[in-house]
């Protein structure tokens, strides 16, 4: 029986974030996925190192991985140090694995890295969704209405 997974994930500190992403895609469903990561990969992301701004994920058989990540080496590493662009295997579920291959197969759509954290337990995390690209007039209706709320918000401040 599958436990209920809580609505928004225990985030105790957020490593990277891809605030692009919402901007660029509609955000459809939202996986929590571990990382397969060597010792020094998490050295570096502890200490706050960590980029997914260019990054995406992809289903290969029934394994994703996370591609275009960068994770600069660790500073205090030695010649064992890690990659610093190799793709990571997400951990995830099979199922999750198979709604995300059949959705990006059949309906077109892209696995987006939203965020790297650690949870509570000290477990590295990242935040997929699966989202689908957004058109010029899909950004330009959102450039619209946040302006128009930033307008009005001054406005009503102005006013009392």
């Amino acid at each position: 029986m599958a436990r209920p997974r809580p609505e928004t994930f225990d985030k105790k500190k957020i490593v990277a974030e891809n605030r692009r992403a919402r901007f660029e895609y509609f955000i459809e469903d939202v996986f929590e996925a571990g990382i397969a990561l060597q010792g020094t990969e998490v050295k570096a992301l502890r200490g706050g190192e960590g980029s997914i701004a260019e990054s995406y994920a992809e289903v290969k058989g029934n394994q994703v991985f996370l591609v275009n990540s960068n994770i600069p080496e660790y500073s205090h590493g030695n010649r064992e140090n890690h990659e610093p662009k190799r793709p990571r295997k997400l951990l995830l579920h099979e199922r999750e694995i198979t709604k995300m291959q059949s959705a990006v197969e059949r309906q077109g759509m892209t696995l987006v890295p939203l965020m790297v954290y650690f949870n509570s337990k000290g477990r590295a995390k990242v935040e997929v969704a699966l989202a689908k690209g957004k058109k010029l007039h899909d950004k330009r209706e959102v450039m619209k209405d946040r302006d128009w709320k930033r307008d009005a918000a001054r406005i009503m401040k102005e006013r009392g």
